[in-house]
């Protein structure tokens, strides 16, 4: 186990290295410029086509607000508290800033992965549209470019059962156990049958139950942060001093890059359905 560890140590050092961290922020800024701040600037009419109903003559599966909520579920209190606790382990509060600034150049680089999705998604033989990626960089760049698309639908396969699933089924096994005493196999079992129940039913099913259960997620963790802050209402100041006196280290951008992309993992698979 020590030795695996050693190992990944080393990929992610290699993997989350200079040239990664400054062309994920490069990439955002560029789109950002190229596409004129359309994602900021169009907040509002992106907003408005959130609540917007389906028609019998719409495209898609399923609505936008429900497509949404299937991309933030798993963002929404795992990611986004295990993606920043995270960052300011790695980098110290000086991370914050930088996934703030991340995610303000990231909002581009989003917008155009969701817009190649839906542009070169197909419709499978059973009538559903698949789309993501793997698909964009088949049908965007061409046949000489379909080992791409293998290898990232490989390598995000692998990576769907480590930060995609075992993150989430750990955090809710490790609090039930350590809060009730719950034996985590009985968790295991219980997440099976319910996971399985839900995804049975194929993406309406999954887009469903999202839109049932991330808003009140959502409320909730959005409330909790609220109390929080207001119990401590006196320190934000230092502490918005702190984060930004803290932020222009290496060490600190380091971490908030990891953070930043690690909490929204799940929102690129949900921008490729």
């Amino acid at each position: 186990m020590e030795l695996i560890t050693q190992w990944l140590g080393a990929i992610n050092g290699v993997v989350w290295g200079v040239p990664m961290l400054i062309g994920l922020l490069g990439i955002g800024i560029f789109m950002q410029i190229r596409l004129s701040f359309l994602p900021i600037r169009k907040l509002g009419t992106g907003f408005k086509l959130l609540f917007q109903k389906n028609t019998q003559h719409s495209e898609g599966q399923i609505s936008p607000f429900n497509a949404l909520m299937t991309a933030l579920s798993a963002t929404i209190g795992t990611g986004n508290i295990a993606g920043v606790a995270t960052a300011i382990v790695m980098g110290g509060p000086g991370a914050l800033f930088w996934m703030w600034m991340t995610a303000l150049v990231g909002m581009a680089t989003k917008y155009s992965e969701a817009v190649l999705a839906v542009r070169y998604r197909e419709t499978d033989k059973n009538g559903n549209y698949v789309g993501g990626p793997m698909y964009y960089i088949k049908n965007g760049l061409g046949k000489k470019w379909v080992w791409l698309g293998t290898l990232f639908a490989f390598f995000g396969s692998i990576a769907g059962f480590g930060i995609g699933n075992t993150v989430q089924a750990n955090s809710v096994s490790e609090v039930l156990q350590s809060s009730f005493g719950v034996d985590k196999t009985i968790t295991a079992a219980a997440l099976v049958f319910l996971v399985g129940a839900v995804l049975i039913g194929g993406i309406k099913r999954i887009s469903d139950v999202a839109g049932k259960l991330v808003p009140v997620m959502t409320v909730g963790y959005l409330g909790a942060g609220m109390v929080v802050l207001g119990l401590n209402v006196s320190a934000i100041p230092d502490a918005f001093a702190l984060i930004i006196k803290s932020a222009f280290t290496p060490v600190a951008a380091q971490g908030g890059f990891a953070g930043a992309v690690y909490a929204p993992y799940s929102q690129r698979v949900g921008a490729g359905r």
